[in-house]
């Protein structure tokens, strides 16, 4: 799946494509690169990396993923740096 040969390419789309890998990854945690390059393997995935900041702060306010902050959940409002995301976990 390659997001970025879309020019339509919706939040919805990208959304549905993080969740996608998470999910093939689940129940470890990848980070923005990481999934960036699994969405678009052959081409310029550094341009995906601010769309899916705000793909994932999205989807972790409709808890549908967790934003990990040194390992443990963040405020999807407010946090900084480096950052991994994962599926929530039903413990």
């Amino acid at each position: 799946m390659n997001i970025q040969d879309s020019p339509s390419a919706t939040p919805a789309s990208l959304e549905d494509a993080l969740l996608s890998v998470l999910t093939k990854a689940s129940p470890g945690t990848l980070s923005a690169p990481e999934i960036a390059h699994a969405i678009a393997p052959e081409g310029d995935w550094h341009g995906l990396l601010m769309p899916i900041r705000r793909s994932a702060v999205a989807l972790a306010m409709a808890g549908r993923l967790v934003i990990y902050r040194k390992g443990k959940p963040a405020d999807p409002t407010d946090f900084r740096g480096v950052y991994r995301l994962g599926l929530p976990r039903h413990d």
